[in-house]
């Protein structure tokens, strides 16, 4: 963020962009304002029912009176609360709408360097700040300038040298808690920053549980863990120091306040200058004053804690969209795919393509083959479009394929890969993933699929049949399982391009011929991009590209590469003698 943004000029520029409820807002700010108007006017009338007291009767009218003030008090306080706390919620909610938004159509780069869990904590944590000041401290701040002027004015009509008096404690106490305020501001920032490091970690941990137990690494994590919840000890103890500094200062100056005004005015009670219902009608409005001003001190406290989690909102809402928001949308059927000359970088200096150029007609299997790390998975995000080229195009037909809309390119691009990706819920949820009409879709539409698939025996086996939860990532099916899930996904979507990485690398003989039969007829009039980490699986593609170090150093088929490229030979005589 600019520098000249350092003050809250961003904060109500990102609480306006939400839309804020005016109707609800003013509602409440109206009703807290006549809330306290009316808390005004309590003293004075304590004041009247104090000096009528006299040995054997008390008015009972006024008695009423007061009764009948409370109790329009507390309704509308309890009106105009909710009001307030309603307009936070929807501020944060959009809030929260805005980011998620935003957050699902960042580029991959962008959670390449980025945990999940802090961009977590930023949509929960940060809007949460942003809500309690909205909905708590800020109609407090108004409501108690609003009672501390009405009190003050009222108290100088009534005996301003007291009045005055008391008003000596206002420029101590803002003395004493500017320098604290700033001191909390930077404690509170480092704070929101340690907790979303915290929450990226914890997540991180959580969903990579089987490998954490696996590679017996509880102790390392615990350790990792305790270093986390010290650091937020740390932080959470230097707010507590600052609130165990700000609290009995703050006492200290009310009492001897209150302790010198009643000596004061117990004095001017006896010679007779003052009664004894003004003196209580004093003191009562001295509370109105000393609760607002006690108030004010978690005010700007909050105030700067929401500063910090209003950069940090901001950041993310001002990330730049992922390439390829709008643009074509057009029918990639029978049209060829050329790459010229591309090359790619995560960094600038450490190039991962460099210049690689082929074509994929319509129908063919187009295979990637090399040593690990050569860019194979590169490529592959490449023409996902995950990432865009550093130089060189990607055409589909003559149309460069960033002119297209990224949902009508990858919305044509069925992928399976390895892992066979799934989300939590059901097996209907997670065949239908991501379709615009998944509602519509039938159930013999799904078992049509699944049976494609090879996968409507297994699921049938489930007693909730495609209703069946699959847990976490997939947890409680088999890799077998989970990638037939995949494919009867893709035959959903009915692609026309098929991108697979290596899809039965990681099963075993029985599976791996079932999903091999599988993908077989998926990509039958397909144009198919595969990754291959076993020749056996591509001796027949119509074009096997070799990457060595992100350089193509081999293309053609099987039977030509066994012939002209040495590595390509060693690696078939290896694999498949």
């Amino acid at each position: 963020m600019k520098k000249e943004d350092n003050g809250l000029r961003p904060f109500f520029r990102l609480i306006l962009s939400t839309n804020i409820p005016k109707a609800a807002l003013t509602l409440g700010l109206v009703g807290s304002i006549i809330t306290t108007f009316v808390g005004l006017s309590i003293p004075l009338l304590t004041r009247e029912l104090v000096d009528g007291f006299s040995g054997i009767s008390i008015n009972g009218t006024l008695i009423a009176i007061i009764a009948a003030v409370f109790l329009l008090q507390a309704v509308i306080d309890g009106v105009s609360t909710y009001m307030l706390a309603a307009v936070g919620q929807r501020i944060v909610s959009r809030l929260r709408e805005k980011m998620w938004e935003k957050l699902i159509r960042l580029p991959v780069s962008y959670f390449d360097k980025q945990q999940s869990g802090e961009s977590v904590s930023r949509v929960v944590n940060d809007t949460g700040i942003v809500k309690d000041l909205i909905s708590q401290h800020f109609p407090q701040f108004i409501t108690g300038v609003i009672s501390i002027i009405g009190a003050i004015i009222i108290l100088l009509i009534m005996d301003w040298k007291m009045t005055l008096l008391m008003l000596v404690s206002v420029p101590l106490t803002m003395v004493i808690m500017m320098p604290l305020g700033s001191k909390m501001a930077k404690i509170s920032r480092g704070l929101q920053d340690e907790t979303a490091t915290f929450s990226g970690k914890i997540q991180q941990t959580i969903s990579e549980i089987r490998l954490m137990k696996s590679s017996t690494a509880e102790r390392f994590e615990a350790k990792k863990g305790v270093t986390g919840v010290q650091n937020l000890l740390t932080y959470g103890l230097k707010e507590a120091k600052i609130f165990a500094l700000i609290g009995p200062l703050m006492y200290t100056i009310v009492m001897i306040v209150i302790v010198i005004i009643i000596g004061y005015g117990g004095i001017r009670v006896a010679n007779g200058s003052m009664t004894t219902g003004s003196l209580v009608a004093f003191l009562l409005y001295l509370f109105q004053i000393i609760f607002p001003i006690t108030s004010f001190a978690m005010f700007f406290t909050q105030l700067q804690k929401a500063k910090g989690a209003t950069e940090r909102i901001i950041d993310i809402i001002e990330l730049p969209l992922e390439e390829g928001q709008k643009g074509k949308d057009i029918d990639i059927s029978n049209l060829p795919i050329q790459v010229e000359n591309v090359s790619f970088s995560y960094e600038e200096e450490e190039p991962v393509i460099q210049d690689v150029s082929f074509e994929a007609k319509p129908g063919q299997m187009i295979a990637f083959a090399g040593p690990s790390g050569g860019g194979k998975t590169t490529m592959f995000g490449l023409l996902e479009r995950y990432y865009e080229p550093t130089t060189g195009e990607i055409r589909i037909g003559d149309i460069p394929i960033h002119e297209l809309s990224l949902e009508s390119w990858r919305s044509q691009i069925g992928y399976v890969s390895q892992e066979s990706a799934m989300m939590a819920g059901t097996i209907r949820e997670n065949l239908c993933y991501g379709l615009k009409n998944a509602d519509q879709i039938s159930d013999d539409r799904l078992w049509e699929v699944a049976k494609m698939a090879y996968a409507d025996e297994f699921i049938r086996a489930f007693s909730q049949g495609l209703d069946t939860e699959v847990g976490e990532r997939g947890v409680k099916l088999s890799g077998g399982q989970r990638q037939r899930i995949a494919i009867a996904r893709a035959f959903l979507r009915d692609p026309k391009i098929l991108m697979m990485d290596e899809a039965t690398a990681s099963l075993d003989s029985q599976s791996e011929s079932i999903v091999q039969e599988a993908l077989s007829r998926l990509m039958e009039g397909r144009t198919t991009f595969v990754i291959a980490h076993r020749l056996s699986t591509i001796v027949d593609a119509d074009q096997i590209i070799f990457i060595e170090k992100g350089k193509v150093t081999g293309k053609g088929t099987h039977q030509e590469l066994i012939e002209g490229h040495d590595l390509y030979r060693s690696f078939a005589e290896q694999q498949l003698t």
